[in-house]
């Protein structure tokens, strides 16, 4: 497939580049629009009111690759819009050496660090905003998420987003998975569908782990925030919730906890119904 990829954890992560990485073994042709610095937890915020700044970019991708210094729904709506190359029919594309340039056929966000599971999450995640711009540009979108333990993000975050050996070889399966698995959920997308396709691959994630489909879990998120600081300040402060979701149907927490990767349909046409 010829896919646009973006995520949250900006240009430099390293979950980006496996994932790039492993789209490409596969035989998909890629092109990356990513945000220059850490763009969590931002939803589908676009920046209105400041500029926003792209630029060609050379980070060892294999592939055309861009950081826009805003949001991932920046780096989407820019790229479709302005820096992709336009195929004969006027859609944004990838060029090619053999085959001119090959329209768009799907967005792919990720994959981040961390779950985005559960309607909290879901709505707060900058992964799946990126996603979520796809389909409201008509193209099927997938967003992709790797559960972490807190021991383990935690050294991530202290090595400087570098995994260690194990974390790595984890990330490796997971993205081979995402590889495997975007092809078919996107030919089952119709255009135009609005909808989302929400990936949770379990901490450890391992080749055999199987697919499940799941719904969001019910889990309320209170209290993210400290009390005023000294200098009147509230700082986020990070907890899963308490989740209350009944047990059946499998919700996405739930899969997870199981070792199953997870698979939630997010079509927003249902909103309201």
């Amino acid at each position: 497939m010829n896919l646009l990829v973006t995520n949250d954890d900006g240009i430099d992560s390293i979950f980006l580049g496996e994932l790039v990485q492993a789209l490409r073994t596969a035989g998909h042709i890629v092109a990356v629009v990513a945000p220059k610095r850490e763009q969590s937890w931002i939803g589908a915020a676009k920046s209105r009111h400041r500029p926003v700044t792209s630029e060609t970019a050379n980070r060892g991708l294999g592939c055309p690759t861009w950081i826009v210094d805003g949001t991932p729904s920046d780096c989407v709506n820019i790229a479709l819009a302005h820096l992709l190359p336009r195929t004969t029919t006027g859609a944004p594309g990838i060029a090619t050496e053999n085959h001119g340039v090959l329209p768009i056929e799907a967005v792919i966000s990720g994959i981040n660090i961390g779950l985005n599971a559960s309607l909290g999450f879901i709505l707060a995640s900058g992964t799946i905003g990126g996603a979520w711009e796809g389909a409201i540009h008509g193209v099927p979108a997938v967003a992709l998420s790797q559960d972490l333990s807190f021991e383990a993000y935690d050294r991530l975050k202290y090595a400087g987003g570098a995994p260690e050996p194990d974390l790595l070889a984890i990330l490796k399966i997971s993205a081979a998975h995402a590889a495997r698995l975007v092809p078919p959920l996107c030919a089952a997308t119709a255009p135009r569908s609005f909808t989302v396709h929400n990936l949770n691959f379990p901490y450890p994630c391992r080749p055999d782990s199987v697919l499940r489909r799941t719904v969001p879990a019910k889990v309320v998120v209170p209290g993210l925030f400290s009390p005023a600081q000294d200098d009147g300040t509230h700082r986020f402060v990070f907890q899963l919730g308490e989740d209350i979701s009944p047990a059946e149907p499998l919700s996405d927490r739930a899969a997870l906890a199981a070792g199953f990767i997870s698979h939630t349909v997010l079509d927003y046409r249902k909103l309201g119904q």
